[in-house]
């Protein structure tokens, strides 16, 4: 099936309409209604890669039964020669997962012992039908598709990782949401004892590490739930077995290793948010005019790269894709609400 988006005109940061305007009930059944048509592809880099070089992976059955019968077909980026597919080994060893340390290679070290199998979570709050599922039954209804997406870290690294998961929508639709429901909040995994990085004397984050997306975002065709990665399921550095993948935000609103997702009627704190406010807010769109406090913004340095070859590149509003994604935020002051 094919989901139509439309294409918004140009952003504009001084058109000013109420925040309020994009979380009504009526907004959010017009973007539910959307949802029944399949996605629209862009770009011309093909949609399914070479995964030859890619070491097998170890999913369960339903798991790789799951991948198996996936569609071959992406979101794919917009330039073929810069948005290269970065290497498994650069997408699985350089990670940011702070539950297994804050090193990059420190995830891809220390959480091959996560054990991710069997994998349950909990939809709650403001729905008619939550409570506890096998991640299994989660995934069930659905069939997988490839997106390959553009990964922008907030620290101005980024890659080309092609994931494959199932629409976020389709899971909130099946928990029929209250008229309450504005936001999702999502929480990671708390076990210090399989995650050496929380129970870290050093560690800034008040576990567990929580994000949240407004109930459009999560709505959005882009916006997907990942299992795999590279036609296999997710390393668990990568964020085993269940993690959010949303293209057009910095990279740590795609949270890891889920085990709740929440319809709230409030603004959730995300963690970093609560760390460093002047920082990192709670929309996190990737934005090359709005700088970090300490570095720019602007360029960012695709991987893989190196001494010679530093791989420097312009930074795209909403990472490439705002023809998409704009018209959310059509009026708001993106300096504000960073």
């Amino acid at each position: 099936m094919l989901i139509k988006i439309a294409k918004p005109s140009a952003l504009r940061e001084s058109d000013v309409t109420p925040e309020s305007a994009y979380l009504s009930r009526r907004r959010f059944m017009v973007g539910m209604a959307g949802l029944g048509a399949g996605l629209a592809l862009s770009g011309s880099l093909k949609a399914s890669a070479d995964y030859s070089d890619v070491p097998a992976g170890d999913a369960p059955p339903w798991l790789q039964e799951k991948i198996s019968a996936s569609h071959r077909r992406a979101v794919v980026p917009h330039d073929p020669e810069k948005d290269r597919i970065a290497p498994f080994g650069d997408a699985s060893g350089y990670n940011n997962f702070y539950e297994f340390g804050t090193g990059k290679s420190a995830p891809a070290r220390r959480a091959g012992s996560l054990d991710t199998e069997p994998w349950s979570l909990v939809v709650d709050g403001e729905v008619n039908k939550g409570g506890r599922i096998a991640l299994e039954d989660l995934v069930s209804p659905s069939r997988f598709e490839e997106r390959i997406y553009r990964l922008r870290c907030v620290e101005a690294w980024s890659m080309v990782i092609p994931w494959l998961g199932i629409p976020l929508a389709e899971v909130i639709k099946r928990a029929e949401p209250t008229s309450k429901a504005r936001y999702v909040r999502f929480e990671t995994l708390v076990d210090p004892e399989q995650m050496p990085g929380q129970r870290s004397a050093f560690s800034l984050i008040p576990w567990p590490y929580v994000e949240g997306l407004r109930l459009d975002e999560a709505m959005h065709p882009l916006t997907i739930l990942a299992l795999g990665m590279y036609g296999r399921e997710l390393p668990n550095q990568n964020g085993a077995p269940l993690r959010l993948v949303v293209p057009w935000k910095y990279g740590f609103k795609s949270i890891k290793s889920i085990v709740r997702i929440s319809l709230v009627e409030q603004q959730p704190v995300n963690s970093w948010q609560r760390i460093a406010p002047d920082e990192y807010g709670f929309y996190a769109n990737v934005n090359p005019q709005v700088d970090h406090p300490r570095w720019s913004q602007a360029t960012e340095r695709r991987l893989p790269n190196s001494l010679f070859r530093p791989n420097t590149i312009d930074t795209l509003m909403f990472n490439g894709y705002a023809d998409e994604v704009a018209e959310l935020y059509a009026g708001m002051d993106l300096r504000k609400h960073y």
